[in-house]
């Protein structure tokens, strides 16, 4: 289910609270919840994961990503959650695991990671980051 797409960040589909203790399993520090609240109707609701993963010892972020785009914002914020993590492994799930994964993709641009390797870290997982990938090179240039 959890998918890695580079030596400490995994994405996912949709967790459940029982999820979290796989999380805490392989070591996960930081959970990211890239999903709206009530999206649908079968998602585990934002409030519950968090509470799960804060008892069982794990750094909890919401930033919500709905089909409209990415903002700066959302970028920014995923920056430093990963920031936070440190070399510790991190796990980012929406719906399928593509908006998680493409916000990873121009957090990492945004921190001057290289952009070939950043698409094929997401390919090596099944994500393809085409949608956003002018964006990762121009975020990875201004980042130089």
């Amino acid at each position: 289910m959890f998918r890695k797409i580079d030596d400490r960040t995994y994405a996912s589909p949709q967790i459940t609270v029982a999820d979290v203790a796989e999380a805490k399993a392989l070591g996960i520090a930081v959970i990211i919840n890239n999903r709206p609240e009530d999206e649908s109707d079968d998602q585990t609701p934002g409030a519950a994961i968090e509470a799960a993963a804060r008892e069982a010892g794990i750094a909890y972020h919401a930033i919500p990503v709905t089909h409209a785009g990415f903002a700066a914002w959302q970028v920014e914020a995923m920056r430093k959650a990963l920031d936070q993590a440190g070399d510790q492994p991190v796990l980012a799930y929406c719906r399928s695991g593509t908006r998680s994964t493409l916000l990873w993709a121009l957090a990492e641009a945004a921190a001057g990671r290289n952009p070939s390797r950043i698409a094929a870290g997401a390919a090596g997982a099944g994500y393809d980051i085409t949608p956003v990938r002018a964006q990762v090179d121009m975020l990875a240039a201004q980042a130089g």
